[in-house]
């Protein structure tokens, strides 16, 4: 594996690839998932919903159709849903990965609902990476920020499902998953991080250890294409860890399943 950001695009996208992501439907994938927060493991629910767009990178939205200017994309929404107490928590995760660029991330936000209000980040990769976030709490309040171009932590399941050799292995800058630099209230920036990659047979596990946090991820996921995500598991600064182990997997064209 060499250093830097590593091309999607050494090689073609292959017609085992094409056949299963543009097919008309969308990959979805459920799983329970332990949570931690405040200090108490709650139970819940997380879905992974995969699905190929054409994407217009100057305007950084999904187009309408397919023209001169649009990118292929694989975009991932990763939801959870948990109780803390009496209150709900809900948060969502989109990531947009050109399948034919240098740097795979395109455009990444990231949201949380609870009842003591919402937060919202979005990171666009132009020039730079520009990042804004919106929180209602007085420490983050309204964010515009620079940064320059570097790994992403969200940007791996996407990876892992379009090219999971194109990983970076060792020691990486990264800038950690929205969702946890939203939970957490860490600054946002990249993080010193230790990756590896480990091939046991029909799995194979991925694992991001921040060297300046106690936390680590692991993802295990299938060596076979098309790479499917089984489980995943976060350990954090208290020790505690978020697991989220696969229920069920299914193709769905679910934008046609609208009505009651």
């Amino acid at each position: 594996f060499m250093l830097g950001l590593v091309s999607l695009n050494a090689q073609r996208i292959s017609e085992q690839f094409k056949a299963h992501w543009f097919d008309g439907f969308a990959e979805i994938s459920s799983y329970s998932i332990d949570q931690s927060r405040y200090g108490e493991i709650r139970e819940g629910n997380a879905v992974l919903i995969y699905v190929t767009e054409d994407f217009l990178k100057k305007e950084q939205v999904k187009a309408n159709q397919k023209s001169k200017t649009t990118v292929p994309v694989l975009k991932s929404n990763r939801t959870k849903k948990f109780l803390t107490g009496i209150y709900p928590y809900s948060i969502m995760t989109s990531s947009f990965s050109a399948l034919k660029s240098p740097q795979t991330i395109v455009k990444n936000s990231a949201s949380i609902q609870e009842w003591c209000g919402q937060t919202y980040m979005q990171l666009n990769n132009r020039d730079a990476f520009e990042i804004t976030g919106h929180s209602y709490f007085e420490r983050e309040g309204d964010e515009s920020i620079l940064l320059s171009k570097t790994w992403m932590e969200d940007e791996l399941f996407n990876i892992i499902r379009i090219k999971p050799e194109a990983l970076h292995i060792g020691i990486i800058q990264i800038l950690p998953a929205f969702e946890t630099l939203r939970l957490t209230h860490k600054d946002i920036k990249a993080y010193t991080a230790v990756a590896r990659l480990e091939k046991k047979g029909q799995r194979t596990v991925f694992t991001l250890a921040y060297k300046d946090a106690a936390r680590r991820l692991k993802i295990d996921f299938t060596t076979k294409f098309p790479h499917t995500i089984e489980k995943w598991e976060e350990t954090h600064e208290n020790g505690q860890v978020t697991s989220a182990v696969k229920m069920k997997r299914m193709q769905s064209a679910y934008w046609n399943q609208n009505s009651n």
